[in-house]
């Protein structure tokens, strides 16, 4: 695990893209972030598991109106919790993190997630920043048997390598000085970030030919790519299956509240 002697800061992305979010129109809602599922919103449900965690020092809302979502009366509680605050996001989600990361009073090592996250425990921060890494970026995912195993068959971003298909658990550590080099490359390419290949387009024929092959597993994948960025990148894989569900449609939400109904 990564040293962190003053603990953890987490920030959670909360915003949205401009226009009017599908999601949050179809549950009567003007944000995604405070859609109730199972009686709470989404982004409530995060915090809570946060602020539950052990070595979370701190913990940042941003969105575009990162102040009203706090304000939303579903959310009074945040403010008895000085560790939860707001920060207004910038242009582009990339670009708002390393706004974070750069921010003396910030810095790192900095937990990331998002406020669909719904699954999100205290138990499974704690795993995840056990396995976090002494580079530059950990990156969660859940490999496809053990997600089927928890919630059964479900459609999802599948990235597929030697040795198994994966889908990522939007829980991010960034500890060392080459996740900025990462970010400011996500930046360029956030665009195909659902796309494994057209992300292996922007690293060079070789590591295209290399993943339709399916020559690469998870782990050289990412170290393969951090190098080339400047950055050290590892995956963490994580034990509750249910981490690979986000609530990005309908079909989802009530995928997550059967979940948490069970326990």
């Amino acid at each position: 695990m990564t040293d962190a002697p003053h603990g953890w800061t987490a920030l959670v992305l909360a915003g949205q893209r401009p226009g009017i979010d599908r999601l949050a129109a179809h549950f009567g809602r003007e944000a995604k972030a405070l859609i109730p599922v199972a009686g709470e919103p989404m982004l409530g449900r995060v915090l809570r598991a946060l602020a539950a965690a052990p070595g979370i020092a701190r913990i940042i809302v941003l969105a575009q109106d990162a102040p009203a979502l706090l304000a939303a009366p579903e959310l009074a509680w945040t403010t008895s919790d000085p560790r939860i605050g707001p920060r207004v996001s910038g242009h582009t989600i990339s670009g708002s993190v390393l706004a974070v990361v750069e921010d003396p009073e910030v810095g790192l090592p900095l937990l990331v997630t998002t406020a669909d996250n719904v699954m999100l425990t205290p138990a499974t921060i704690a795993e995840f920043l056990a396995g976090a890494g002494a580079g530059d970026v950990s990156v969660a995912m859940v490999e496809r048997g053990c997600l089927e195993a928890a919630v059964g068959p479900n459609r999802r971003t599948w990235l597929a390598f030697r040795g198994g298909a994966y889908t990522g658990a939007n829980l991010f550590a960034l500890t060392g000085p080459g996740a900025l080099a990462a970010l400011r490359f996500w930046e360029t390419v956030e665009a195909d970030r659902k796309s494994v290949l057209r992300l292996a387009a922007h690293f060079g024929p070789v590591m295209m030919v290399r993943l339709l092959l399916r020559r690469l597993t998870l782990e050289s994948a990412l170290a393969a790519a951090g190098a080339k960025i400047g950055a050290q990148a590892a995956p963490v894989l994580l034990s509750d299956g249910r981490m690979g569900v986000d609530v990005d449609k309908p079909e989802d939400h009530v995928l997550a509240e059967r979940l948490l109904a069970q326990g």
